[in-house]
């Protein structure tokens, strides 16, 4: 028997993000999920080595690849239409809901039980805090990059991404930001 789970993952390259927005170079659901998983590793490395946290570092980069798995299926909704209301919110979440369980469904049913809780975000609330905070994080530095190119198109969003970081109030996301995330605003002959 065939099974379709991993060549639709591989789509994930055809969904666009930031549908609104006009962008100076286009960011799809892979390369943000690559750049989610570096992040959670590295939240959840600095997190384990400098404040004690108990968030394992490769957990937590194998949950920011699969988070945002089923938008192969629904699309990336944009955030100001996802958050609009509570209604529009729980809806959607069903939405992600019966795609996850649809990617699922394209698993061998042995399989299933390895990927669902990353699929499904039913994971540690901690480890979770630490994916969505890298999530929000990659949203900001994608941002900062349109702002270095000269769009500002992205200078709201930089603003309220960068809002929502600092209040997240997590130790390990705010050791990034006043350590690493300078950094990206840096042409390349800087970063050398």
């Amino acid at each position: 028997m065939s099974y379709n789970f991993f060549a639709l993952l591989g789509r994930m390259n055809c969904i666009d993000r930031w549908g609104l927005m006009r962008n100076t170079r286009v960011e799809n659901i892979q390369e943000h999920s690559h750049m989610v998983a570096v992040l959670s590793h590295a939240l959840a490395v600095i997190g384990r080595e400098r404040f004690g946290s108990t968030v394992d570092p490769g957990e937590a980069a194998i949950a920011g690849l699969y988070h945002d798995a089923p938008e192969i299926l629904t699309g990336d909704l944009p955030t100001p239409v996802k958050y609009d209301n509570p209604a529009i919110k729980e809806a959607y979440k069903a939405v992600e809901s019966v795609a996850a369980d649809k990617l699922l469904s394209l698993l061998p049913p042995e399989l299933v039980p390895a990927f669902a809780p990353y699929v499904r975000e039913e994971l540690d609330p901690e480890l979770l805090r630490v994916v969505k905070a890298a999530d929000k994080l990659a949203a900001h530095i994608k941002c900062l990059e349109e702002l270095k190119a000269g769009n500002a198109e992205f200078r709201q969003a930089a603003d309220q991404t960068k809002m929502a970081l600092v209040e997240m109030h997590l130790p390990e996301l705010d050791c990034f930001m006043e350590e690493f995330l300078p950094g990206f605003e840096l042409t390349l002959d800087e970063l050398k």
